[in-house]
């Protein structure tokens, strides 16, 4: 994946200038019935928890677009008992999702979806410090959710740091996710990354037709999880 140079500045300039949980609002009466029948029909209903960056919080977006809001449509088409959870934080790196984990794992979950590591790449942080501390997250949710599945995100990091510090970005999720026995997920941003017709003007965030495909892109990792083949 490449970005833009003067994208990446604006992105890194705006993350970081922006913290916050997106919080979904109600959803309409249709919606409701749907998740009522759903309900009556599988009992009750487990979390699926997703943490994340300003990419998973959507950033830009109305709040009840953000992907894992659209995973809950996808999710109660399905008929299946799961409620989404969005604990996105714009602007955070990897250091702080761990300063919070604490929090967030509170409350039980069945599915743990990791979105991190974004912003530690767009500062050009150091590669082993960062696997480090994704380590740290995931040991520590094994430890406190033991019975929770735990899905990480691949991520990539901008261009601008050298051919080196991108293959090693890239090549850190998939030997985290084997060291840590969790389900790797494709990268968020396939198929949308430097693509203007699918971002905003900061050329990262997707816009509403590129956060579809992200979901799309979630989903396909996310539903094997969630409902696995007999």
């Amino acid at each position: 994946m490449k970005f833009p140079k003067e994208a990446a500045a604006l992105v890194l300039a705006a993350v970081m200038a922006c913290s916050g949980e997106m919080k979904s609002p109600a959803g309409d009466s249709t919606r409701e019935t749907r998740v009522a029948q759903v309900s009556a029909a599988t009992g009750p209903r487990r979390t699926v928890l997703f943490l994340g960056t300003s990419l998973t919080a959507g950033l830009g977006l109305d709040p009840d677009s953000a992907y894992p809001q659209q995973i809950q449509h996808k999710i109660d088409a399905r008929g299946l008992a799961y409620q989404t959870v969005n604990s996105g934080v714009s602007g955070e790196t990897s250091a702080g999702l761990l300063r919070r984990l604490d929090w967030v794992l509170q409350d039980s979950a069945a599915v743990i979806v990791v979105e991190t590591g974004a912003n530690d790449g767009l500062r050009g942080q150091d590669i082993e410090a960062t696997r480090a501390t994704i380590g740290q997250i995931l040991a520590r949710i094994r430890k406190e959710r033991p019975e929770a599945k735990i899905v990480l995100a691949q991520m990539e990091a901008p261009t601008n740091f050298g051919a080196e510090y991108t293959r090693g970005f890239h090549a850190m999720f998939p030997e985290l996710a084997m060291q840590y026995g969790v389900t790797l997920m494709p990268f968020l941003l396939d198929g949308v990354a430097g693509l203007p017709s699918l971002n905003q003007g900061d050329g990262v965030h997707p816009n509403l037709e590129g956060e579809r495909k992200v979901t799309e892109n979630v989903w396909r990792a996310l539903e094997p999880v969630l409902a696995p083949k007999p």
